[in-house]
């Protein structure tokens, strides 16, 4: 690496000069002139490993957030006493059918923005305002797919209620957030027989594997909003990756505990002597969950559950998370004798979640009774909306490839009576008008959608989990697997569990935990515990920042040829932190040092590049973009760096040396002084790009 440069040019910085100055080419670093120079110095080539410090657990509990797309919960466990897990109590409202103590992730503020209620309440409450006072009000379900899908995610991004209002979207998981805290900390001092200090509970907040890194940040600065831990405590919370909690938990699993497809063969949905439908072993779990209710702790086992004593050092299996806004897939393979984790390949995934069912449904509703009719009927009544999207929900919970029979659902009267007055006719005019054979309509004011019309809805949702899986399994990296894992709400369907059935079930072992909807809830609360089971990850993207290299003629283009002090640099060359789906384990740093380009400069600013793929050179070529920044703040005494000798130039420059973990589920940097060896205060920022 070059020695310090003060240029004007790209990357080499000039005191004293303005940033709006730059004359650096679209996509690379801006040079950054004033009190963010920089200067990279001793760049290593690839992350180091190094024994992370084992301390004694500072935590007294430690509380998993499990926020879903279509529901949420909570769960804890004392450190005391590792092997109880305590479920969330069961609140007021609730649909008939739910096995589970998860609650609908939905959110009613006032019209004033205050917060007013959380989940079946915010729901019930909705539904029971008068239909002129509501559109005032507003309501959120679902909105956690919005942070999946926003491409440029700050913390200005905003949220659009069912009423159409919009709310800082930071706002609206906070809230989210503190109410589970509430709730949470209430239940948790409930059952201690101490004092609990809030230093003393660790928070660990889950989210999708696929989520890239500036939206794990705002999950973060949305905890630090809702009061569970202080900016000044960051280690107090950590983010979970579903896929991989479920995987930590399903590691406890005893026989009993789970459903093995691959063991009962299917046809039609049946099993092969036409005994008993597809789901009667999930109907038999939840009426056992309904009957030890009363207790709401899980024990799970010290050590490694059964169904592990059968795999090997080096057997591979795929996790599954089939959720409600997003399928996440991850690959691990186990490490014995010690029992960790290691990821093969990087997470993959997408939106193929339960809500694609939904989607399904709303689309066949504008087919028969116009789009232009559904956007008005959501905006005028709102909550009537609302009613029909529960409706279907339910009787979507109950769909099955063995069932004959229709399937009712109720359309609310203000529905009936919207659309007469919208278009002047009848909904079973419109329906006979749509030829649409597989939905009819009930003199009783209910859609009576066939099973074709199920599998028409369902089908699209389910068939891009299937390809997904069936391409990952082709990967190198993945071939061999012994068991694919489905979890998460969705893998609760009897569809989807034919489905995967009929086309992996010869493949490897389909293994489906009874308490499917909570695994992912339970295996947090473990992670929590112990946040080193998952030992060596997969990095999603490549990661460098753009330095300045010695030119050379003939491999550098000219058009990056930089003349100072009569040498020659070659600007915009990616210095790379880490390379996509490398591996990287717990403990592994990048460590670059950095140098201030003046004296008495009080901040360093490093932009931070990354590209889906690893064949990148430069800041610039296609695919690479800038996508967060790291924060050097000098201020500290000892740290602004440097003394002036009498031609005016810089002779004992400070060096602050950077230490970077790319093997965690989030992002962290540390540094330090050399000179002094006192710690610099370093943030690493990916939500203000």
């Amino acid at each position: 690496m070059a020695a310090l440069l003060h240029s004007s040019t790209n990357n080499l910085q000039v005191p004293g000069e303005s940033r709006s100055l730059s004359t650096s080419p679209s996509g690379s670093p801006s040079p950054s002139r004033n009190e963010c120079s920089i200067a990279p110095l001793t760049p290593s080539p690839s992350p180091r490993a190094e024994a992370r410090p084992r301390v004694a657990c500072p935590f007294s509990v430690v509380v998993a957030i499990d926020f879903g797309t279509t529901s949420s919960g909570y769960a804890f466990s004392f450190t005391e006493d590792p092997e109880a897990i305590h479920m969330m109590r069961r609140w007021e409202g609730g649909d008939p059918g739910m096995a589970n103590q998860k609650s609908p992730t939905c959110l009613l503020l006032t019209p004033d923005l205050r917060f007013h209620s959380f989940g079946f309440a915010a729901r019930d409450s909705y539904h029971d305002l008068d239909p002129e006072e509501a559109p005032h009000w507003l309501y959120f379900d679902k909105f956690k797919m919005k942070i999946h899908s926003a491409s440029d995610l700050t913390m200005e991004t905003e949220l659009e209620a069912v009423s159409g209002r919009k709310v800082r979207a930071i706002e609206v998981f906070a809230h989210a957030l503190r109410f589970f805290r509430e709730h949470a900390l209430k239940e948790v001092k409930d059952q201690s027989s101490s004092v609990l200090e809030g230093d003393q509970v660790r928070w660990v907040i889950t989210v999708p594997a696929v989520w890239r890194q500036p939206a794990k940040q705002f999950m973060r600065e949305a905890a630090y909003l809702a009061g569970l831990v202080t900016p000044d405590s960051p280690d107090q919370l950590l983010i979970a990756l579903e896929p991989e909690a479920a995987s930590i938990y399903c590691r406890k699993l005893r026989l009993h505990q789970m459903i093995d497809l691959s063991q009962r063969p299917m046809a039609n949905g049946m099993d092969v002597d036409g005994s008993r439908p597809f789901d009667s072993s999930f109907r038999q779990a939840r009426e056992q969950l309904r009957r030890a209710r009363h207790s709401r702790t899980f024990l799970v086992e010290s050590g490694t559950g059964e169904l592990w004593s059968e795999m090997k050092t080096g057997d591979r299996y795929i996790v599954a998370d089939c959720g409600g806004g997003t399928v996440d897939l991850t690959v691990h393979q186990i490490e014995q004798p010690q029992g960790t984790l290691k990821e093969l390949y990087k997470a993959s995934g997408g939106p193929y979640g339960a809500v694609g069912v939904d989607m399904a449904f709303e689309a066949m509703l504008c087919q028969i009774f116009g789009s232009d009719f559904i956007e008005s009927f959501k905006a005028k009544r709102p909550a009537a909306w609302v009613d029909l999207t529960i409706a279907f929900e339910a009787r979507k919970r109950t769909a099955s490839p063995g069932r004959a029979s229709s399937l009712n659902i109720s359309l609310p009267f203000s529905f009936i009576d919207f659309y007469k007055r919208y278009r002047g006719q009848s909904v079973e005019t419109a329906l006979r008008k749509s030829n649409t054979n597989i939905v009819k309509w009930s003199s009783q004011g209910m859609l009576r959608l066939t099973a074709d019309a199920m599998n028409e809805l369902f089908q699209p949702t389910i068939n891009n989990i299937i390809k997904h899986i069936e391409d990952l399994m082709q990967k190198p990296e993945v071939q061999g697997v012994r068991f694919l894992f489905l979890v998460g709400g969705f893998a609760e369907s009897p569809m989807l569990q034919r489905a995967a059935h009929n086309a992996l079930g010869r493949t490897c072992r389909i293994i489906i935990p009874q308490d499917v909807g909570l695994t992912i809830l339970k295996g947090a609360v473990l992670f929590g515990l112990d946040p080193t089971v998952v030992r060596v990850r997969r990095c999603p993207l490549t990661y460098g920042v753009g330095v300045l290299n010695r030119f050379v003629e003939g491999r550098h283009p000219p058009e990056k040829l930089l003349v100072k002090d009569g040498r020659e640099w070659c600007t915009d060359i990616l210095d790379r932190f880490v390379s996509v789906d490398q591996s990287v384990a717990l403990g592994e740093v990048v460590r670059r040092s950095y140098t201030p380009a003046r004296v008495g400069q009080r901040k360093i600013i490093i932009n931070i590049y990354c590209s889906d793929t690893d064949d990148v050179v430069y800041i610039t070529d296609p695919g690479v973009r800038k996508c967060g920044a790291i924060t050097l703040d000098l201020t500290e005494p000892g740290a602004v760096g440097g003394s002036v000798n009498g031609n005016g130039s810089v002779a004992d420059r400070r060096e602050i040396r950077t230490t970077m973990q790319f093997g965690d589920t989030e992002i962290k940097v540390t540094a330090v002084d050399v000179a002094t060896g006192r710690s610099v205060r370093a943030s690493i920022d990916f939500l203000s790009n």
